[in-house]
């Protein structure tokens, strides 16, 4: 049998019972606390009538009620399928549909639209909200540990391609362990001294990993900000001497931007690492961040798909700037041509990765898993260099995906949404360069003839539709988009306007 993703929680209330391992300002859980709520509220889906290998929706922000739920789902033998607070009721009713999810535990601030997301799909939803603990307390404690093999299931992590719906890639135990323990022995490099600031969500594979799940393998205490704030976050690196700083390039131009005399009296001198992750970090970003910060700060590389960890910049290694770093242990990395063969040292070619981290495939689509899973590796769709140390440079996407403030906007998501307007008969979703989130999202869109509809119109619809980060908040109308000789529209070709920006 293989090892079970919620025996690391097990494991360590076993060692460390009495350390905190996740505070919220003044709440705190220690890990006594924290392996009996999971123990509740797998009592909880007993009560529920839930079999091994169930599926169960966990829409929740960082709220001390995540990792108790989250390891419940996993200690009693089932899946979890993080999904994104922000989602709205459409986008909450086919993540349930697709997995087939029996159950949707939602934090009471976004039931208007999870509660007819779960209506829509027939499926229970369990309100999550202050008096959750004395719910799940009621509860007969299921103790056991669900007995899982390596290969089985644990979580099911939603990603888009260029083309299509949201697809669950299918993280097994086995996945996740490995790629846990690889982070936290040889780059994060935590113990039970440690305090992890819990500033990425929960809910998306690099806070999932990198943050919970490694805080819990080491023992180390997870403080949580439910919502970014750069001042906050510095404040509680003060208030909670924190170790260790994970986000995404965004946050860390955030905090940069935090004036000299807001944190002229605080002490940020326990902070020893910080990594990035989600996109390029800009050189200049992780200069000044050295400068200003004096904390190390490395960059990582990877996908939902692998489980996310593929490459860091290593602690123990050179850092360079504007690198993705090298290959973790385990798993291996190569640049490749269309043909599959690698490619020369400085040339561009797609990164391919193989190794413990690397997915089942996608949930139910064999034909998306088969065309991205070729000859034992997966494409990735990034294109990279690598220098003669191995080191990746990443220098663009072949997918079309925007990246705004570290979280994945897939075009054909948005288009299709755009699409429904009847006023709407062609759409192209695009990046804009943006300072502050990296990239926007911009849509470029062409009416029926006679039809009407200003860009406002366009925006307010989208915005009602699919969660925050994703509508375009850049829109602009055109006569005809471009294309190439087939009709397919080149977006190369597209720029917004001065006047969208």
């Amino acid at each position: 049998m293989g090892r079970n993703l919620a025996s690391l929680l097990i494991d360590t209330a076993a060692r460390h019972g009495d350390r905190t391992a996740v505070k919220l300002d003044d709440v705190a859980l220690n890990y006594e606390v924290l392996a009996e709520g999971s123990a509740r509220v797998a009592g909880m889906l007993a009560e529920q009538g839930f079999q091994p290998g169930d599926r169960v929706g966990l829409m929740l922000p960082n709220v001390p009620f995540f990792p108790p739920i989250y390891y419940a789902i996993l200690r009693a033998g089932g899946i979890v399928v993080p999904m994104n607070v922000l989602l709205k009721r459409r986008e909450v009713a086919y993540y349930l549909q697709d997995s087939g999810a029996k159950l949707l535990f939602a934090w009471h601030d976004f039931a208007a639209e999870a509660a007819p997301g779960a209506e829509e799909a027939g499926v229970e939803l369990i309100s999550v909200g202050l008096d959750f603990a004395q719910q799940a307390f009621a509860a007969e404690p299921r103790r056991e540990l669900a007995e899982v093999a390596d290969e089985d299931t644990a979580v099911l992590l939603y990603t888009s391609g260029t083309t299509g719906s949201p697809k669950g890639a299918e993280l097994s135990h086995a996945n996740l362990v490995a790629n846990v323990e690889t982070a936290q022995q040889t780059l994060i490099q935590v113990d039970e001294h440690d305090v992890i600031l819990g500033a990425l969500p929960l809910f998306h594979s690099f806070g999932q990993t990198c943050a919970l799940n490694v805080a819990v393998a080491a023992g180390s205490t997870l403080t949580l900000i439910p919502r970014f704030d750069p001042l906050k976050a510095l404040q509680i690196v003060d208030r909670d001497r924190v170790t260790v700083f994970e986000g995404v390039p965004t946050m860390y131009n955030a905090l940069l931007s935090v004036p000299e005399e807001a944190r002229a009296g605080l002490d940020l001198s326990s902070l020893r690492l910080c990594v990035s992750g989600g996109s390029a970090l800009p050189g200049e970003v992780l200069r000044a961040f050295d400068e200003t910060f004096g904390a190390k700060l490395l960059e990582g590389y990877g996908l939902s798909e692998t489980s996310p960890v593929a490459s860091f910049n290593h602690p123990d290694r050179e850092r360079k700037v504007g690198s993705i770093g090298t290959a973790i242990r385990g798993v291996e990395m190569k640049a490749v041509d269309d043909a599959g063969d690698e490619v020369g040292v400085g040339e561009v070619g797609e990164i391919v990765i193989r190794g413990h981290n690397v997915m089942k495939g996608y949930w139910g689509k064999p034909d998306a898993t088969a065309a991205v899973m070729r000859g034992g590796w997966f494409h990735t769709g990034d294109l990279a260099k690598v220098d003669d140390d191995g080191y990746f440079f990443i220098v663009d996407r072949i997918k079309d995906m925007i990246i705004r403030g570290g979280y994945n906007v897939y075009p054909r998501e948005v288009e299709e949404v755009l699409y429904e307007h009847p006023a709407v008969a062609e759409a192209a979703v695009v990046g804009v360069p943006d300072k502050e989130w990296g990239e926007e999202v911009g849509a470029c869109v062409a009416l029926k003839e006679g039809a009407q509809a200003d860009p406002d119109e366009l925006r307010e619809y989208v915005k009602e539709r699919v969660a925050a980060y994703k509508y375009p908040r850049h829109v602009w109308l055109v006569a005809a988009l471009p294309k190439g000789p087939t009709g397919k529209i080149l977006k190369r070709e597209i720029e917004a306007p001065a006047s969208s920006q």
